[in-house]
């Protein structure tokens, strides 16, 4: 496991995350709550892929980090999100998806 999902997980364990209001409806209209994508997220192994992306609201680069991983329900979530720091704090903030992932069609 790398140093970067190990940061995520604790920053997860420390409460330290925030979801997006578009996260949090994409979760409710798959029928899952925060606390599944947080599950799946902590179960993982790897990172899936990083993306080099620039923020539309500030021009700033930054990396976004998609997580793809199964709850103890054996649901495999797929989830994008960024490490912000900001005023000393540093968060997990889960800003454009949180859903079901399509792939979980394949490993069926």
């Amino acid at each position: 496991m790398n140093f970067t999902l190990k940061r995520i997980k604790r920053l997860i364990i420390q409460g330290n995350y925030q979801f997006t209001f578009k996260a949090e409806c994409e979760l409710e209209a798959d029928g899952l709550l925060i606390e599944d994508a947080l599950e799946s997220i902590l179960n993982a192994q790897q990172i899936f892929k990083v993306i080099n992306s620039t923020n539309p609201h500030t021009g700033k680069k930054e990396k976004l980090y998609i997580i793809q991983s199964f709850t103890y329900d054996n649901i495999l979530i797929y989830t994008k999100g960024k490490i912000v720091e900001e005023y000393g704090v540093t968060q997990f903030y889960v800003l454009i998806s949180s859903k079901r992932s399509l792939r979980w069609k394949e490993i069926k």
